[in-house]
């Protein structure tokens, strides 16, 4: 296996790692993979997130407004070179809320990653929602 593979091994196990962490709905399993002064552009909330700790405090509130979770990744593709690397796939996430309505929808992802005392970290993270630029409306029936 030479040192491109090794590395891509290494970022595709770090995502499917924190994709389990998602799941498990594990706020300190999550933020584990994300470098302490990530700067993260979510597709809710504000308008960016600086810092682990503010991120998990935007995950922790995220996760409780859905009784049940549904988070799947496609598409992941990386490059890299030395100690960076991006990535970016397609996700299909949201939930069932109080009343029982799922709401789910495809979003786009881009991941920025470093090593970081010979680990691979997530330091940037976009996740975004096509809109109709006309109407202003988030295209949440958009599909791959």
């Amino acid at each position: 296996m030479t040192t491109a593979d090794n590395t891509h091994a290494e970022l595709h196990a770090l995502l499917e790692n924190w994709v389990s962490a998602v799941r498990a709905l594990d706020v300190p399993g999550i933020t584990a993979h994300y470098s302490r002064d990530i700067l993260a552009f979510d597709a809710v909330k504000q308008l960016q997130f600086k810092g682990v700790d503010a991120y998990a405090r935007h995950w922790s509130e995220c996760l409780q407004m859905c009784t049940q979770h549904t988070f799947d990744m496609h598409q992941l593709s990386f490059e890299s070179s030395g100690d960076i690397a991006f990535g970016h796939y397609l996700a299909y996430c949201g939930g069932t809320d109080q009343d029982g309505v799922q709401n789910a929808s495809w979003v786009r992802v881009t991941v920025g990653l470093r090593r970081e005392q010979g680990q691979w970290k997530i330091a940037h993270e976009h996740y975004s929602i096509p809109f109709d630029p006309l109407t202003g409306q988030l295209l949440f029936d958009a599909r791959p």
